[in-house]
């Protein structure tokens, strides 16, 4: 679970409903006439651009935001130094072993490639190619979000106008101009709500998680490339440091003369 995310969405909603409940009750925000207007509107706009496919995966990917198990690139960086060793020792063939004790499926795949005899070319390529259909599904499911976040605010300024117009047609009606001006109001209001505080930020975190999983996707690959080619461990461990942070460059062989 990604407390952030929980966090964020908990603060800014509660937040403004507690405002608004200091002024007023929170029914008067309430318009199922404008949420109609938004909500159909914008996943309508959505279903044009893109295909419905892509849609349903968008919203299967949006689930990182909220469930995440991150694996930290200094274990990634641990493990990988302990199968360059054994391989060293007992040869490519032991790594088929070590599989079972690996939980990302990414690893999984390289350490079963390199025990099955894949040259590191083809086993180069083939983990690069997976890469670059990762990063593509979320860079697909980003956009989708940050499409939401565009549509939202511009269907909530249709309501708006809908709403001035139902207000116009009726301005010998006194009693008919309030929910005319509610619904041109809370349009707008709904469709900025959705954009600022759900979908930008939604699509902003897809990209982030999207950054960190290749970043130890492509630290994978590199240590994958090491072990083929036989290097020792300490040169392997010294050329994943620079996949991290100054701060995190801390050597496993340090740790055991401890």
């Amino acid at each position: 679970m990604d407390f952030s995310t929980l966090v964020g969405i908990i603060a800014a909603f509660g937040l403004m409903i507690g405002a608004i409940m200091s002024g007023s009750s929170l029914m008067v925000f309430i318009e199922p006439q404008s949420i109609m207007i938004v909500a159909g509107g914008t996943l309508g706009a959505l279903l044009v651009h893109y295909p419905f496919g892509e849609v349903m995966r968008a919203f299967s990917v949006a689930r990182k935001t909220f469930f995440f198990r991150d694996v930290a690139p200094t274990r990634l960086i641990e493990q990988l130094t302990e199968f360059a060793g054994k391989a060293r020792k007992e040869g490519l063939l032991s790594l088929q072993s070590m599989a079972k004790q690996v939980e990302d499926p990414f690893l999984v795949k390289g350490l079963q490639m390199a025990a099955d005899g894949h040259e590191p070319e083809s086993l180069e390529h083939m983990m690069v190619r997976e890469i670059d259909y990762i990063r593509e599904r979320h860079e697909s499911g980003a956009e989708i979000f940050a499409s939401l976040g565009t549509y939202s605010p511009a269907i909530g300024m249709v309501g708006t106008l809908i709403g001035l117009v139902q207000m116009l047609q009726t301005m010998d009606d006194p009693s008919s101009i309030g929910p005319a001006m509610a619904i041109a109001l809370l349009t707008t209001f709904y469709g900025s709500l959705l954009a600022n505080v759900l979908f930008l930020p939604m699509s902003g975190k897809l990209k982030t998680r999207s950054q960190h999983e290749i970043l130890k996707k492509e630290l994978i690959v590199e240590g994958m490339n090491s072990i083929l080619a036989g290097e020792n461990p300490r040169i392997m461990e010294q050329k994943l440091h620079a996949y991290l942070q100054p701060k995190d460059r801390q050597s496993v062989f340090n740790k055991k003369k401890k």
